[in-house]
């Protein structure tokens, strides 16, 4: 792929996650014990041998820079191009058009002729040379990635729909959660750089968008757009729920199968942590243990990060543990996220509800009262 840049659109701010997104963006929301959410996209681009990776980080920062680096995790320490980060500015904080005016310079610089845009908040794992082929061969200007998903349970209401006709696109709209099944449009796809240049530079002349995505629906009539559908697994991460529910999906050998091996090893930033200890009284069932962990107590179906520890007569089931959280004696977690450091504290219980967890923020300290 050295003819295409790859992009991530961090720079959105969602409301939806809790007091998860205080400290970080939502695309480095811890994710299967040892990953965040941003190693999806980073390893699909580093295993499709993309050599110029763009980022536009959004806010809180911090924790970005700490784990990306200089790409070198995923093979992204280029001496020319690599992964390149833009944090916001005042002006284009939230709002993606300008974001992509302001930085249009490094596009006219690249010798690249094509982009293959990535919502970091979108798990799937495939080879692009498929897709890229069918770009190239039927000279598209937008080739747009979907999903047939299931509707019935109103998972997906609020999302973007792409109506077809025989494979081809009629119109792009919003699922409202009327039909049992639609097309769901991940976000993902290719564009011609001459046609993303001229869309955002008329976008922005005209102040009629902030988004990319309503730029190409105003000007559907005038470009050539194909759409590709995903066979393989695709999971959609929006609020505080989905995240819960995508890393507890980890635990089906299919999926965690699919999202760690498929097209490649799942790639991320290496920390020496020893072994996970187990105690004499520890008891774990069908659970994910990152390294570092010591466990004297009882965990299933549950993700466990770096650094926890659950003490003697302590109970974990159906929960994911932020690194170095703290599970006291005869504690009982159920149906819990918990940020990192979080201490809970001896014979507390932890109870939320399977389709709305329970929360713990950064540092927080459970304690009976």
């Amino acid at each position: 792929m050295q003819n295409c840049i790859g992009i991530i659109y961090g720079g959105k701010s969602r409301q939806d996650f809790g007091y998860l997104t205080n400290s970080r963006p939502e695309y480095m929301l811890p994710y299967g014990a040892r990953y965040r959410i941003i190693d999806i996209a980073l390893s699909n681009f580093a295993n499709n041998e993309f050599s110029n990776v763009v980022l536009y980080g959004g806010k809180i920062m911090r924790s970005t820079l700490d784990h990306l680096g200089n790409g070198e995790s995923y093979e992204l320490n280029r001496r020319r191009n690599g992964l390149v980060i833009f944090p916001p500015t005042f002006e284009n904080a939230g709002k993606e058009i300008v974001a992509y005016n302001e930085t249009r310079d490094f596009y006219l610089r690249s010798s690249e002729e094509e982009l293959y845009f990535y919502d970091p908040m979108v798990i799937f794992r495939e080879d692009f040379s498929v897709s890229h082929d069918r770009f190239i061969e039927e000279d598209l200007d937008i080739l747009l990635f979907c999903k047939k998903v299931d509707n019935a349970t109103g998972l997906y209401i609020g999302e973007t729909r792409l109506n077809l006709d025989d494979g081809n696109l009629i119109s792009i709209g919003t699922n409202q959660g009327i039909d049992d099944e639609f097309n769901l449009m991940t976000n993902i796809g290719y564009m011609k750089k001459k046609v993303f240049l001229d869309l955002i530079h008329d976008a922005a002349k005209n102040s009629n968008s902030n988004e990319l995505i309503d730029v190409i629906i105003s000007n559907l009539d005038k470009l050539k757009i194909g759409v590709y559908m995903i066979d393989g697994y695709v999971e959609v991460i929006r609020n505080l729920t989905q995240f819960y529910d995508a890393n507890l999906k980890l635990l089906n050998a299919d999926i965690y199968n699919n999202v760690f091996f498929k097209n490649g090893l799942l790639l991320t930033k290496s920390k020496d942590e020893p072994s996970a200890l187990y105690g004499d009284s520890a008891s774990v069932k069908n659970s994910l243990i990152a390294n570092g962990v010591k466990i004297d107590g009882k965990v299933e179906n549950s993700i466990i990060f770096r650094g926890v520890e659950i003490q003697e007569g302590a109970v974990i089931k159906n929960s994911v543990i932020f690194e170095r959280s703290i599970i006291e004696k005869n504690a009982v977690v159920v149906n819990t996220i918990t940020d990192k450091g979080v201490l809970i504290k001896e014979n507390v219980t932890a109870v939320g509800n399977p389709n709305y967890p329970y929360e713990l923020k950064k540092n927080a300290i459970l304690e009976d009262k």
